[in-house]
């Protein structure tokens, strides 16, 4: 166990050091790679924060390793998808108690001081109510909250977090408020306990999909306590007979784009450590700190595409293309729009089933679309991505990611009619999402 390093020089030159050792790696032989990687694991699980989501998006999204090295960082990266260093038992019980005004023995009828899990800004502890009722307490690593704000100051993450994804120098600047807002909306656990309950609300009426109970009398800006839920991580799951990984991605792929749609939100953290898989085929979502909210008319676009995508009109669905990616013509629009019927083959295809050469190659392509064009050159038409799509890539990416690694054909257009089924009597009636009681 060890304190997050806070002060802004010294993580910065914690992570200068790993990209460098890290980047040399890559141009020697496996075993070298191999070492630098662990050390590089080291580092960040330390470090925590932005740092630790970093490695934790290189451990899972394909096309962002070079295929050479990918097992290797997986191997050794895929232990901060569950598992970043923990805080000292002294330290998060002082959370607590500071942000829950009461001693710890007075709030909870038992307590454990080992963590269930850590993460990048928090950790997760075993506990019971005074009722009885058996609970998740989320708590925030003490000085997590400076230590993100340095790694948003120096900027050196969020260009780490741009160019893993081949985003130029000028997208990292261009967005840089953006992600600062996103992720430091993370620190309020507050925040996090409403949106958690809306998910919670808009699919209560899904046997498959299940969000945790938030009690928010035991909730505070740094504790968020919900219901405790069991059930297999996402590497057993894999494992499952087709049958079941099928039924897995169908559940994810309504989760996501239903959350999309009905509710308009988006969880925009999608690695695998979020999810808990149950024998009964539902599976429990956790972890509602990087929530991105989606407009009307976006909404309305997205579901224009996917319906165009799905009937094999494609002229309306690139119509819809340019309005949701605000193009202006030009050979840029036309490898744009092409980079959007990709990434719509599950639906045009469908059934569809994700590999991981898929992905790197839809990763592929938006790389090379800012490669190509993103040097702004007169009359290529290149125009930067409208606000809040960096964060639906990092979704996409990651999500498309975890669909190959469960490897299952599934009839995603049919999943799709289900809840546009939906969208339209919402439409039809005015009727919202439904909210949180």
């Amino acid at each position: 166990m060890a304190r997050v390093p806070t002060g802004r020089l010294r993580r910065l030159a914690h992570l200068a050091k790993t990209s460098a050792t890290t980047g040399v790696a890559m141009l020697k032989q496996a075993d070298d790679v191999a070492t630098k990687v662990e050390r590089t694991t080291e580092v960040l699980s330390n470090m925590r924060g932005m740092a630790t989501k970093v490695g934790q998006m290189a451990s899972y999204v394909d096309g962002v390793i070079p295929d050479q090295h990918r097992m290797v960082f997986e191997k050794s990266m895929a232990k901060l998808q569950s598992k970043a260093h923990t805080s000292t038992s002294s330290d998060i019980r002082r959370v607590v108690e500071e942000d829950l005004g009461a001693p710890i023995s007075a709030l909870f009828a038992e307590w454990e001081d080992e963590p269930l899990a850590s993460a990048s800004i928090g950790q997760v502890h075993r506990a019971r109510l005074p009722d009885g009722r058996a609970v998740a307490v989320k708590v925030q690593h003490p000085g997590i909250g400076e230590a993100l704000e340095a790694d948003l100051d120096n900027g050196v993450v969020v260009k780490m977090a741009i160019d893993m994804l081949g985003m130029r120098r000028l997208e990292a600047d261009r967005f840089h408020a953006e992600i600062r807002e996103r992720f430091l909306e993370e620190l309020d656990y507050r925040l996090e306990a409403r949106r958690q309950a809306e998910f919670r609300a808009l699919h209560q009426d899904d046997p498959g999909i299940y969000v945790p109970e938030v009690h928010l009398d035991h909730t505070a800006p740094r504790v968020l306590t919900t219901e405790l839920v069991s059930g297999k991580p996402f590497l057993v799951a894999i494992h499952a007979r087709e049958q079941a990984r099928a039924q897995h991605a169908a559940t994810l792929w309504r989760f996501v784009y239903g959350s999309m749609v009905l509710g308009g939100w988006f969880n925009a953290d999608p690695h695998p450590g979020n999810y808990l898989f149950g024998d009964d085929g539902r599976i429990t979502f956790l972890d509602f700190g990087c929530v991105e909210e989606i407009p009307m008319s976006r909404r309305q676009t997205v579901v224009r595409m996917h319906r165009a995508a799905a009937a094999h009109d494609w002229d309306a669905a690139r119509a819809a293309g340019r309005v949701l990616l605000e193009t202006r013509g030009g050979a840029y629009e036309e490898r744009a729009l092409d980079y959007l019927l990709q990434i719509l083959r599950p639906v045009s295809e469908s059934p569809f089933r994700f590999t991981p050469e898929y992905v790197r190659h839809v990763v592929q392509m938006f790389k090379d679309n800012f490669k190509d064009f993103g040097k702004g050159v007169e009359g290529d038409g290149f125009v930067p991505l409208p606000p809040g799509m960096i964060f639906l890539n990092r979704l996409q990416f990651g999500f498309y990611s975890i669909l190959a690694r469960l490897n299952a054909e599934v009839d995603y257009r049919a999943v799709e009619e289900g809840f546009f089924e939906r969208w339209d009597r919402m439409n039809a009636t005015g009727a919202g999402a439904p909210k949180a009681g």
